[in-house]
């Protein structure tokens, strides 16, 4: 009976555990190579997103200002044409006159 333990050996049972050590640290980094690949490709893949999201909704907002101030100007005539003295100029534009109006019509002189 004078067998002595595996464990305190430095046999194959010790090289065993330090093999299985390895394959474990070996799992890991395995693990975390993918994991970072992968945390970096989905890092690109939405700055890209992002990015293009970014440029597209500038264009909206640039549109949109467009746009406002097209109806700033469009209010702005409409305004005017409740003004009576605005349709005056208009109606004079187009060859119409009050009854009461002469209307006076310069000739250019061809010097």
């Amino acid at each position: 009976m004078g067998k002595t333990p595996m464990s305190k050996s430095k046999g194959p049972a010790g090289q065993g555990k330090s093999a299985g050590a390895k394959r474990r640290l070996m799992l890991w980094m395995t693990f975390m190579v993918v994991f970072i690949i992968w945390a970096g490709y989905t890092f690109l893949v939405q700055t890209a997103q992002i990015s293009d999201k970014s440029s597209h909704l500038a264009a909206q907002q640039a549109s949109k200002e467009e746009t406002q101030k097209k109806l700033d100007q469009l209010k702005y005539e409409v305004s005017r044409l409740k003004d009576p003295e605005y349709i005056g100029q208009l109606a004079r534009k187009k060859g119409y006159y009050l009854p009461e109006e002469t209307p006076i019509q310069v000739e250019e002189s061809g010097n």
